[in-house]
């Protein structure tokens, strides 16, 4: 006995036990085992089920790391499609500013943002409106936007407020627009983290109450963006701090994953500070991440070779 004790003191005992209490923590807080189990249930999945969901398995990198000209120092944060333009938005944290984008990532328009304190999210809801969400004031607005528009002033427009006045830097960043029930989607980034609904406020700002919505392990650290594909009605759910995309279904339940780590579906290097998705007509995903990259994915489009640096 004396002996075993002598050897369990060595060094190198000591170093592999910190290093199993270490993979042990590591595998907690990333969810490895619950991403392990739900992909041996992904790969159950028919052909049928496949073929009904976004199904993002079958997507690849094929514009990674895609500089948005003159928003470096800006902080680029949520993302949305206008169907009637055929282009994306983003707004940026640092510096207020709701920006217009190709599909290619060419920055078309820079719109300043008054009023607004830390916009983190925008989505495109009923009538052609942009919703932004701002997290350090916790509200909603919901803003009209011409061709023409350079500025915005949140004072001009109603807002809504999310609550929830005590979450800080960990309040709402998600926002999806369901357009099959006439609600704005939403996610809280965490402590804790959850998604809820909201019937979308009218033209004099009326609202219906928020709520909470049921979710499944979504087996994710954060929610830092979402968005809504009316073909399926499922959901994408972005998580930065997983570097995570997750498909749910219209229970709420996970359907589909990837992995937004360097190595795997395209990407020659993982996306850092993942902070905004959406889809556009045809299904190719578009992913803005911090200072001012954007990643897009699709199933049939071949891919482009990343920005040299």
């Amino acid at each position: 006995m004396p002996a075993l004790l002598s050897r369990l003191m060595r060094p190198r005992w000591l170093l592999l036990a910190c290093l199993g209490v270490a993979a042990t923590l590591l595998v907690d807080y990333q969810h490895w085992d619950d991403r392990a189990y739900f992909w041996f249930k992904e790969q159950r999945l028919s052909v049928a089920e496949q073929q009904a969901s976004i199904w993002l398995p079958g997507y690849r990198a094929v514009v990674q790391g895609k500089s948005l000209a003159g928003l470096e120092d800006d902080e680029t944060s949520g993302l949305t499609y206008n169907p009637t333009t055929d282009t994306l938005f983003t707004v940026t944290g640092r510096n207020p500013q709701l920006v217009e984008l190709s599909l290619d990532g060419e920055v078309l328009r820079r719109i300043a943002l008054t009023g607004f304190s830390n916009p983190e999210g925008v989505e495109v809801v009923a009538g052609g409106r942009l919703a932004i969400i701002d997290e350090r004031q916790h509200t909603l607005t919901a803003v009209n936007l011409a061709g023409d528009t350079l500025s915005l002033d949140a004072r001009d427009y109603p807002s809504f407020d999310l609550g929830f006045a005590d979450a800080g830097n960990k309040g709402f960043e998600g926002i999806a627009w369901d357009s099959l029930n006439q609600r704005v989607l939403l996610g809280k980034e965490r402590g804790p983290l959850g998604l809820f609904s909201l019937p979308f406020p009218g033209e004099d700002g009326a609202a219906g109450t928020l709520q909470a919505m049921p979710a499944g392990n979504l087996f994710v650290r954060d929610i830092s963006s979402l968005s809504y594909d009316a073909h399926t009605g499922h959901s994408l759910v972005l998580s930065d701090e997983s570097r995570l995309l997750l498909e749910l279904d219209a229970a709420g339940e996970p359907l589909s994953f990837i992995s937004l780590s360097g190595g795997l579906h395209g990407l020659l290097h993982g996306i850092k500070q993942a902070e905004g998705v959406t889809m556009d007509a045809v299904g190719n995903i578009y992913i803005v991440g911090e200072p001012n990259l954007l990643y897009v994915f699709s199933k049939d489009r071949p891919a482009i070779q990343p920005d040299a640096g």
